[in-house]
């Protein structure tokens, strides 16, 4: 009777860890999502800026809304050294957090 009482506390014990365990790895998950659809909106505004005529260009911001409701606020700056563009796409949303992740790329004329 003693060694059941034993093998129900440790599997009481290791079903606690897992259950923490799963807490944590969905969490986890939940940010690599966001994170991910911050880098595909900012990659997708590069995108139409590449498209766009080159005397056009310039700095605004936007909001987007992702597929798990977050609202992501982008921000584009554009700086002009000779024939040369420096974008620098920012991303920021609030999922327990603030959070943000910024995009830099060159274009030439």
């Amino acid at each position: 009777m003693i060694e059941v009482l034993i093998a129900l506390v440790i599997l009481a014990v290791s079903l606690l860890a897992l259950a923490s365990l799963t807490a944590v790895t969905t969490k986890n998950n939940a940010f690599g999502s966001h994170v991910t659809e911050a880098a595909t909106y900012a990659q997708d505004k590069l995108e139409e800026l590449r498209a766009i005529r080159w005397d056009k260009i310039a700095s605004s911001n936007d909001q987007k809304t992702g597929s798990t409701g977050i609202a992501y606020l982008r921000n584009w700056n554009v700086t002009q050294n000779g024939s040369l563009k420096t974008i620098t796409i920012s991303v920021n949303w609030n999922d327990q957090g603030n959070r943000s992740m910024s995009l830099v790329s060159v274009l030439s004329e």
